[in-house]
């Protein structure tokens, strides 16, 4: 499935399992009720910082917007072929982000990322309902983070680990493309019908 189809189907599921109309998600997470519904309607392609207001309002990490709908009742594979990884580009900054775990819930989940040289991703979000832990691992190059004012270099083999509850900025600050690893974790995990 597109991955524009696939996100604007599971921002649709996640606000209506939560009893949200689009007044209130937008009310919410400070995106519009228009932008909303173009996005449900995968008739416009958000950006990472429209993402991630709208998966702190729904209570859930940015990479739960990029799990793969359930398509069957058979119980999800514990297995992701990299021919079956979902793969997002950022209209704003033109980082790439690769969704890696496979289908099977988890509170662990993986995305490689390509953040090009010389670009810069903010996200305003403060605290969200259950913690979130990420780590960034750096595979490639170098980055600039900054977690809720101190800024942290990052180079080939470095690794930063951080709770999403504050003001995150990811930064390339180089002529030559960043490649790293997130791990995200969930201490608030519940396991929904054998989604991730």
């Amino acid at each position: 499935m597109d991955v524009t189809l696939s996100l604007a189907r599971r921002l649709r599921d996640l606000r209506r399992e939560r009893g949200l109309s689009l007044e209130s998600l937008a009310e919410r997470s400070g995106v519009s009720r228009s932008n909303i519904s173009l996005i449900e309607r995968g008739e416009s392609s958000p950006t990472a910082v429209v993402l991630d207001k709208l998966a702190t309002a729904l209570g859930v990490a940015l990479p739960d917007l990029f799990a793969p709908p359930a398509e069957s009742d058979d119980p999800p594979s514990p297995l992701a072929r990299a021919v079956e990884h979902s793969v997002w580009t950022d209209p704003d900054s033109g980082y790439t982000r690769r969704s890696l775990s496979p289908a099977v819930r988890s509170p662990i989940q993986l995305v490689e990322v390509h953040f090009p040289a010389g670009k810069r991703v903010a996200y305003d979000t403060g605290p969200r309902e259950g913690e979130f832990y990420q780590q960034i691992w750096m595979i490639d190059g170098s980055m600039e983070t900054t977690v809720d004012g101190t800024v942290w270099r990052l180079d080939a083999g470095d690794c930063l680990a951080m709770k999403l509850d504050c003001p995150l900025t990811y930064r390339n600050p180089t002529r030559q493309p960043a490649h790293y690893l997130v791990s995200l974790t969930s201490l608030a995990f519940v396991p929904d019908r054998g989604r991730r």
